[in-house]
């Protein structure tokens, strides 16, 4: 059986690997993405999609729906981050990591459940991440959305149960462009330090955490995530960033004012 699988922000990083993932199983995948994948090695149909978009989205899944006949898996992966302390966040940026990250999630997991329900079958699947368990500093707002989405999948998943599953991965730190952009290379290294397996994860290690979570091995998964961290919450990364944080954050709170 070929599976319809959609992906938002399949163009880099995790939602291109897990793209390749479902593609290499035979699975037909539709990437919704603004920007097509580069390069584009043609494992994936890109859709130019604006995922905060809730009337685009709801056409172009009812488009992929009525030329593929199917709808089996969904995945939301778009997401931004700004590293910015508290005190910097901004109303523009803060709503720009909403909209994307969490409304995103929601526009179009609602879009895809008026399909899946109708056929009594579907899988949603999104990436949140470790920030919506724990405290991170300088992504205030990331983690909200992170949070926001985790309380997504479990409502989403007592409204759809039993025909559609839903789950989330909780990435810890992933090796991808948008992490790339925002730390150094002392940065990436110092957290290394801290996570038990010693190394960031490649974004291929969380596709297949979403290509488990939507076979039928994982059946009886609805309402959870699935934390992909290499022992970073167990090992309290998240509270124990360092000296170089601890300095960071001090000189944030005392910069002059005005």
């Amino acid at each position: 059986m070929t599976r319809t699988v959609v992906i938002s922000g399949a163009s880099s990083g995790i939602g291109r690997a897990t793209a390749e993932r479902f593609a290499a199983a035979g699975d037909r995948v539709v990437n919704l993405d603004l920007r097509p994948p580069e390069p584009d090695t043609g494992e994936s149909g890109w859709i130019r999609c604006d995922t905060t978009d809730w009337a685009q989205v709801e056409s172009v899944l009812d488009d992929v729906h009525h030329r593929t006949g199917r709808l089996d898996v969904v995945i939301a992966n778009a997401g931004v981050s700004i590293r910015h302390a508290v005190l910097d966040i901004t109303r523009a940026e803060a709503s720009r990591v909403l909209e994307v990250n969490l409304l995103g999630v929601l526009g179009l997991w609602r879009a895809a459940a008026s399909v899946m329900v109708e056929r009594r079958s579907g899988v949603l699947l999104a990436t949140a991440s470790t920030n919506g368990s724990v405290g991170y500093p300088y992504y205030a707002d990331y983690n909200a959305s992170k949070a926001g989405v985790l309380a997504l999948c479990r409502s989403f998943a007592l409204e759809l149960s039993p025909y559609v599953r839903v789950a989330c991965v909780s990435p810890g730190y992933v090796l991808t462009p948008m992490q790339r952009a925002e730390y150094t290379d002392e940065m990436l290294a110092e957290v290394d330090r801290g996570i038990p397996i010693g190394r960031h994860a490649a974004p291929k290690e969380i596709a297949e955490a979403f290509f488990f979570l939507a076979s039928d091995g994982a059946g009886y998964i609805t309402g959870q995530q699935l934390v992909v961290d290499g022992g970073e919450l167990a090992g309290g990364v998240a509270s124990r960033f360092g000296t170089t944080w601890a300095r960071q954050n001090d000189a944030a709170l005392t910069r002059p004012s005005g």
